[in-house]
């Protein structure tokens, strides 16, 4: 015995007349009766088969004459969806199209889902509706214009409307823009006689908007008049498509405009500021814009032709996602751009300490930032990687610490010390290009072969090549004070004294323990520190450069 086959899953219904979707029910209703075809035009009505036979198109034809003359405003989005509209005071299962209004007379128009036996859940225009077409249609006058225009003009059709019609309309359009203009300048020559006359500087940049505004101005008000013409329903519907899709088109050609002159404002600003790297920041955020608003109004048109932007929303997403997976490297570089670029950490021109490499910032990219080493290559390093590691900018700093520490033989006596140290800091205190309030020099440390002294002080420059001068200034200072003291500099070795080795200088020594003796005497030695008001007296009192340097113009005036 053959198995059993699995039962064939039961196919969903599908209705050749495409009345599953709202929308697809109302066009196909106003293209079967614009056809003339209102037998097939009576199926989309809820109507009893017995009914239907006897009065469905009838009924087809009052329902087209009164959403023909009747229909008050503009023809809604009639959803798309299978499903419908959710709306407010609307019941589920129903879409609402619009309002018709005859002589005080006035209906909704509604369409309902249903359930048929061939097609499945269709949509039909409802039973209530119906019963009240036939009282509307009763009441139709005809239109003014059909009663005082040349029969000519008014019996001839063109693509099935009135010539009359579209005559009118031909003269809309250039009314419309002519009108729109008007009401530009109505609105801009007060404000300009206004600036004038308060000597305020002209509008500035109006014409960039002029072109736009006119554009959503005109469809407004061809839409007004449009209305009064009284198209029949499925010309308006295509017309407001039209008038939608302009209205898109307005409003995104406006938003471009006020992006780009916003940006052009920003990278003047930037550029102004001292931050050229910074227009690259503002370009990448223009294009960001500029393509958002592009999406927004392809979505705007897209609605406009009756397509469900959900769907289309939902496979842009997963697009997105794909393409972020695809290109995370690229995203991340060029997040790590903007980052760096957003907050000012570097410039172009700044010299920096990035990682174990340090040169000078070349250029920074949406990419990757280059750097001249001071090899003299050139380094590229992506700005994901940069935005994540410490980085010293050189540049940056106000002032240049020098902090030596000295190391002077053991032999150095107290005082000697006390002499060196005094020498040291008033020497610190002398020179100009030190700052004094931050002056130091110290007994540090009693080291394997040395006295440690440790020098702290910043030099007041941001000019690394002036601070080595300055630095090579004070090192031999340094070292005629070494002299001065009696001492010298240790080295990392053993001293071994032979019979004709003199040692140290007696008579220096004796002189810098006189001079200490006498700073004791005196009250006046300088530990812990010189008195506030010696070192108001001798600061910045040294002549730099020294006598006999090059630099024959002396920078320290005698305070």
């Amino acid at each position: 015995m053959l198995p059993s086959q699995p039962k064939a899953e039961a196919e969903i219904p599908t209705d050749p007349l495409g009345r599953q979707t709202p929308n697809g029910c109302f066009l196909g209703f106003l293209n079967a009766a614009r056809l003339g075809n209102y037998q097939t035009a009576a199926q989309y009505l809820q109507l009893s088969p017995a009914l239907g036979k006897s009065k469905g198109e009838q009924l087809a034809i009052k329902l087209k004459t009164a959403l023909d003359l009747g229909l008050v405003g503009p023809l809604k989005d009639v959803s798309a969806n299978t499903d419908g509209t959710i709306e407010e005071g609307v019941p589920l299962e129903r879409e609402r199209i619009g309002r018709v209004s005859v002589n005080n007379h006035e209906i909704n128009v509604d369409l309902v889902r249903v359930s048929d036996a061939d097609a499945g859940q269709i949509w039909l225009f409802s039973a209530d509706t119906l019963a009240r077409i036939p009282e509307l249609y009763d009441n139709l006058q005809a239109q003014p214009a059909n009663t005082k225009l040349p029969a000519i003009l008014v019996k001839n059709e063109f693509l099935e409307a009135p010539v009359w019609q579209w005559l009118a309309l031909l003269a809309a359009i250039p009314a419309s823009a002519a009108i729109a203009w008007l009401l530009i300048l109505l609105t801009i020559f007060p404000i300009r006689l206004w600036r004038h006359y308060f000597n305020r500087s002209t509008i500035k940049n109006w014409t960039q908007v002029s072109g736009p505004v006119w554009l959503i101005l005109g469809v407004f008000v061809d839409a007004l008049l449009f209305e009064s013409i009284s198209f029949p329903i499925l010309h308006r519907h295509y017309y407001y498509i039209l008038l939608r899709i302009g209205f898109a088109i307005g409003v995104a050609w406006l938003i471009l405009r006020l992006v780009t002159w916003g940006m052009e404002k920003l990278k003047n600003r930037a550029i102004t500021h001292g931050r050229p790297e910074a227009v690259s920041l503002v370009l990448l955020g223009q294009r960001l814009l500029k393509a958002f608003v592009l999406v927004l109004a392809g979505l705007a048109i897209m609605r406009a032709f009756g397509f469900d932007t959900s769907t289309v929303l939902a496979g842009v997403g997963i697009g997105g996602l794909a393409i972020s997976f695809g290109a995370q490297k690229t995203i991340e570089n060029l997040f790590g751009g903007a980052t760096i670029l957003g907050d000012s950490v570097i410039h172009v021109g700044d010299i920096c300490r990035i990682g174990d490499r340090i040169g000078t910032i070349e250029d920074i990219s949406l990419r990757s930032t280059r750097i001249r080493t001071l090899e003299r290559t050139e380094l590229s390093v992506p700005n994901g990687t940069l935005a994540s590691i410490n980085i010293e900018n050189f540049s940056r700093r106000d002032k240049i610490l020098f902090n030596p520490t000295l190391g002077l033989r053991y032999e150095t006596t107290p005082d000697q010390m006390r002499f060196f140290l005094a020498e040291v800091r008033r020497l610190l205190y002398q020179h100009p290009k030190i700052e004094t309030s931050t002056a130091r020099a110290r007994l540090a440390d009693f080291s394997d072969s040395a006295l440690s002294v440790e020098i702290f002080s910043f030099v007041s420059t941001r000019d690394f090549a002036e601070f080595t001068a300055i630095r090579e200034d004070l090192m031999l200072r340094i070292m005629d004070i070494v002299t001065q003291a009696g001492t010298g500099f240790a080295f990392p070795s053993r001293t071994v004294y032979l019979g004709k080795d003199t040692g140290l200088n007696p008579e220096l020594i004796e002189a810098a323990v006189q001079k200490t003796r006498q700073w004791r005497n005196e009250q006046k030695l300088p530990f812990p520190d010189f008195s506030p008001e010696e070192i108001t007296e001798i600061s910045d009192s040294m002549p730099y450069p020294q006598a006999g340097s090059a630099f024959k113009e002396s920078t320290t005036v005698k305070k």
